[in-house]
């Protein structure tokens, strides 16, 4: 490569090689040539000088940029080759390990993402359904009864609550049970009373055989009021319930002697002995029927709430069996509110009456039916942290029955005062009084009086064991009949 001389260089050596032509005393104008000459030369040379320095310039930065060129396009080969082998691994549905790691992570994040919202599907589908199982069984001892045996018993409860899809806010919800059981207990017992609620058996069947049924299967619709309202600010609410009911799950409720399966056993504890022991309720022979019911509820003033509530069943021997239709149903007004006393403790108070054209004559040979109607009321009050109190009054007002007026008062109490918190003791009594026409038709005494003492003991929270104690006095209403004692012992398993 060429190195440009310095122009001052040139210019001295021009003149030095021009110096044997000054002896020569050359002319001004020669002398003007050679000088634009000589500046024309130096021109061309820096201009060339100038050349070379930028070539020089960017040769040393072609080859600069010309290694890191190479090292980039490299590794875009490379990735542009592990974006080829992801795409294709995600094509399958298989984890390999000679995919890359990314691949494997994707592949399993979404496998347990898949997972976990098939999951979430599945919940969401069973979201507000409740479902529950419920074995009793029941073993008695009569004391004071010539020939009468120990009886033992069984009952299956299964059943399930589906919530419906609402409609605008009306929420809706389907209810079904399902009831098995054997043995009758000690219910043919000559008195008003039965102490054994828990017994049941499909009749028409060979003792050694049980077969499941269709207990309820009633569906309700919760409407807030008023209609087409803003929800959240609704204080009242109609309730439509129409089905295979049960009429004492929306009727003479109690908080304290309401279940047979874990508080009191006989029947005059359990519902009010009128509707329930002397038949005015008017269900089918397994203690159901078909029916509807209404009901209006107002929180406006909660916690002291009250409800008003209409029911129309099947009753008789065929209204109730769906042999016959509603024409002349059992009719039932209830009017219920809950209230607080005594430093704010609740208590729930109930007074309905009922209309029965389909009730029973106490004496078997009239077989025309004929109208019963009466009126009742229940009553539940806490008085203490671990003590509520509660009372039940009922009266025929129009129909022959064995007993017409009934009173029934009792109290439980929860084993937090003796360091068991999960028990309870129940203590109750009661008197059944005959009726007039039942008294001269028979001859029976006054009343019969009835007592029950249980004990709930809690082995687990699917457990329990409850002895208990009955006291029929006067059975009947037979003041010359010896009182019956009765021991028992019932198991409970829920679930």
């Amino acid at each position: 490569m060429r190195t440009a001389l310095p122009a001052t260089s040139l210019a001295a050596a021009l003149l030095c090689g021009a110096s044997g032509a000054l002896a020569a005393q050359p002319t001004q104008a020669d002398l003007i040539r050679m000088l634009e000459k000589l500046n024309q030369r130096v021109e061309k040379l820096e201009q060339r000088n100038a050349e070379l320095e930028r070539e020089l310039r960017d040769s040393r930065a072609q080859q600069q940029q010309a290694a890191p060129a190479a090292a980039i396009e490299q590794r875009v080969q490379a990735l542009e080759q592990q974006q080829d082998r992801i795409a294709k691994g995600l094509e399958s549905d298989t984890i390999s390990e000679n995919e890359p790691d990314l691949t494997n992570r994707l592949k399993t994040i979404e496998m347990q993402s898949h997972s976990m919202l098939t999951a979430a599907r599945k919940v969401e589908a069973l979201s507000g359904i409740s479902a529950g199982l419920s074995l009793s069984t029941v073993m008695q001892k009569p004391f004071g009864v010539t020939g009468a045996n120990s009886q033992l018993n069984y009952r299956g409860d299964a059943f399930i609550t589906l919530p419906l899809a609402r409609i605008g806010d009306v929420e809706q919800r389907l209810f079904t049970q399902f009831r098995i059981g054997q043995g009758t207990g000690l219910n043919g017992l000559a008195s008003y009373s039965k102490p054994n609620a828990t017994a049941f058996r499909v009749l028409g069947l060979d003792p050694d055989n049980s077969v499941a049924v269709l207990a309820q299967a009633w569906y309700q619709a919760s409407i807030p009021l008023p209609f087409g309202g803003y929800k959240p600010r609704s204080r009242e609410t109609l309730e439509v319930n129409f089905g295979k009911m049960d009429p004492f799950v929306f009727f003479d409720q109690n908080a304290a002697a309401n279940d047979e399966t874990r508080q009191f056993l006989n029947t005059a504890f359990v519902h009010n002995p009128l509707l329930d022991a002397g038949g005015d309720i008017g269900v089918d022979a397994n203690g159901f029927a078909p029916g509807f019911r209404l009901s209006y509820v107002n929180t406006a003033g909660k916690p002291q709430t009250w409800r008003l509530s209409l029911g129309v069943f099947g009753a008789g021997p065929q209204g109730a069996n769906y042999q016959h239709s509603l024409a002349a149903p059992l009719v039932l007004l209830q009017a219920e509110t809950e209230q607080r006393m005594l430093g704010g403790l609740a208590g729930t108070y109930r007074v309905y009456a009922w209309n029965n054209p389909r009730a029973s004559h106490f004496d078997a040979g009239v077989t025309e039916l004929e109208r019963h109607s009466g009126w009742g009321i229940s009553a539940d009050q806490r008085v203490g942290d671990g003590i509520t109190l509660f009372g039940r009054y009922g009266q025929q007002l129009q129909g022959h029955a064995r007993f017409d007026r009934a009173l029934t008062l009792g109290a439980e109490f929860n084993g937090s005062y003796w360091s068991r918190g999960a028990d309870n003791l129940g203590l109750a009594a009661g008197v059944l009084r005959s009726s007039g026409d039942y008294r001269s038709f028979a001859g029976a005494g006054n009343a019969e009086q009835v007592a029950e003492v249980y004990y709930r003991y809690r082995i687990s929270k699917q457990f329990e064991l409850s002895p208990s104690l009955q006291y029929i006095g006067r059975p009947g209403g037979d003041n010359t009949a010896a009182a019956i004692k009765i021991l028992g012992l019932r198991a409970q398993l829920s679930y």
